[in-house]
């Protein structure tokens, strides 16, 4: 039974080989320790289940133990006993007692266990073999590539690459270490995750990017999308402190990936770089020219990887129709979500920028937008902390940027004009809250500023609702005060009325 296994690989082709004694010595394996965890999972059966979080049936290197494991695996999969008689009674079923042994040789692995309670031990010591075994056969297989005609040093590196991320994938998404590598208490959960951190860019109160949660700008071809987001940059790289007078937390690096029209990118970002920023530019800033070396779909820690070969706390994703196979199919839709929240796990913030569907024919341009306008699957923004969606026409200057997804306070609509010959956003000075109120000494009501903003005399309850939260988040933040309004009487109520504060007055006149 100490068979090596067939299908260990070999060199052949130009006579270029590496040592004979290299290539046929038995790979690494322990058989007393596969025979230990067989025998110690017949005596006890609910063993199995811890043992079945370590191991797969290709971690086995003898084919007979690999068999045995399986068939131990239907029997408690069906909730039936793991015993020799009755493990022997469906290995007979199977055709596979006399492949494996026969019974005798079951019995003697029914006894191969010093102690059944070390069972996880056994089953680390296959697992470690096991590594070894398929890192080997990495190894060789990448030296036989070195020997193909017209190999190519770059191909071959990114499919070693490739194979060592995936062993890496594998060692963290089984054994113990699937099951509580990211486990934590509850407390510490609720206190120590950072859900009460400062947000990247916005207040508490009105959040448009949250930390640990991405940010999405959508939009036309041409309405800015990639404007707005350059000055989110500068100010993450601490060359501004606010965007669309919303302040922008300061960070350590970005890496933007420059996939579609790189140049176009460069020559938009130029707008808001001048000379004294040469150095935090090439601290704080390192540009990915092109496609990636593969889609994020394909391989969820690319993402992730890419922050950390580049010590980036930021990654810019422009856009992401360039990063994902095809962004209408669910199962690739979420594997993407995949590789957006690994990166996220580790520390990484990330911000996408991407195309909305084509509007109907016959929508109001004034309409506000929903989620559905967002290009492709539903999982493309189920997983998005925050979604801006901007609307107007590509080269508009005055566009208006809506708030779909918000993790805290939505955010306008705001009426923006962007300066395309600085590169900068502001919001429309007619349409600011806090201008309307500074222009009218005599204040104004709920409904007068959701007329006002939403541009229809008898605003609807939405609208009207959400003038209200904005003024009262102005009294909040100082900017406004409120004198409240009276009941109702024989000479009528009166609603009430909200002022520019005297500390605001003074301070932008």
């Amino acid at each position: 039974m100490d068979d090596p296994r067939p299908n260990a690989p070999h060199l052949t082709g130009n006579g270029h080989l590496p040592s004979p004694a290299d290539i046929t010595a038995i790979p690494p394996h322990d058989a007393a320790a596969e025979a230990a965890v067989l025998g110690a999972c017949m005596h006890d059966a609910a063993m199995v289940d811890t043992v079945r979080n370590l191991l797969d049936g290709p971690d086995f290197y003898r084919p007979a133990h690999e068999t045995v494991w399986r068939a131990i695996l239907a029997l408690r999969s069906e909730g039936k006993p793991t015993d020799p008689v009755v493990l022997c009674d469906r290995l007979r079923a199977q055709d596979d007692l006399e492949r494996v042994g026969g019974t005798v040789y079951v019995h003697q692995l029914a006894g191969a266990a010093p102690a059944v309670s070390h069972a996880v031990h056994y089953a680390g010591i296959v697992r470690k073999m096991s590594d070894l075994r398929r890192l080997r056969a990495s190894g060789i297989r990448t030296v036989q590539r070195t020997m193909e005609p017209g190999a190519d040093p770059d191909l071959i590196r990114s499919e070693a690459e490739a194979e060592v991320r995936a062993e890496r994938e594998r060692a963290l998404a089984s054994g113990q270490g699937r099951l509580s590598r990211y486990i934590v208490d509850g407390w510490w959960f609720v206190t120590e995750t950072g859900a009460d951190k400062e947000p990247l860019w916005g207040t508490r109160a009105q959040t448009a990017w949250a930390s640990g949660e991405s940010l999405m700008i959508v939009g036309a071809p041409g309405v800015g999308k990639t404007t707005l987001a350059h000055q989110v940059i500068i100010g993450r790289l601490g060359l501004a402190d606010r965007v669309l007078d919303m302040p922008v937390a300061p960070g350590k690096r970005v890496l933007y990936l420059a996939m579609d029209r790189p140049q176009q990118i460069a020559r938009a970002l130029a707008r808001r770089v001048e000379p004294e920023h040469e150095q935090r530019m090439r601290d704080g800033l390192v540009v990915w020219q092109g496609p990636l070396p593969a889609t994020l779909d394909k391989e969820p820690d690319l993402l992730a990887d890419l922050a950390a070969a580049h010590q980036a706390d930021t990654i810019v994703i422009d856009s992401l129709k360039d990063g994902v196979s095809t962004l209408v199919d669910d199962a690739l839709a979420s594997a993407y979500n995949n590789a957006r929240q690994r990166a996220i796990r580790n520390g990484v913030e990330v911000m996408e920028l991407h195309h909305q569907r084509k509007a109907a024919e016959g929508t109001p341009r004034a309409q506000r937008p929903a989620l559905d306008r967002v290009y492709g699957s539903t999982w493309i923004t189920s997983g998005a902390g925050s979604v801006l969606f901007i609307s107007g026409e590509a080269g508009d200057l005055a566009v208006t940027v809506h708030h779909l997804k918000c993790p805290t306070g939505e955010i306008g609509p705001l009426q923006v004009i962007h300066d395309h010959e600085r590169g900068t956003t502001t919001v429309d000075p007619a349409l600011d809250p806090v201008e309307i109120l500074r222009k009218r000494p005599d204040g104004l009501t709920v409904r007068e500023l959701a007329t006002i903003q939403c541009g229809e005399n008898n605003p609807d309850r939405a609208a009207t609702e959400k003038a209200r939260r904005t003024l009262d988040r102005l009294v909040k933040a100082g900017l406004a005060a409120k004198a409240e309004g009276t009941a109702g009487g024989t000479g009528g109520g009166q609603q009430a009325r909200y002022r520019a504060s005297a500390r605001h007055i003074g301070a932008v006149s």
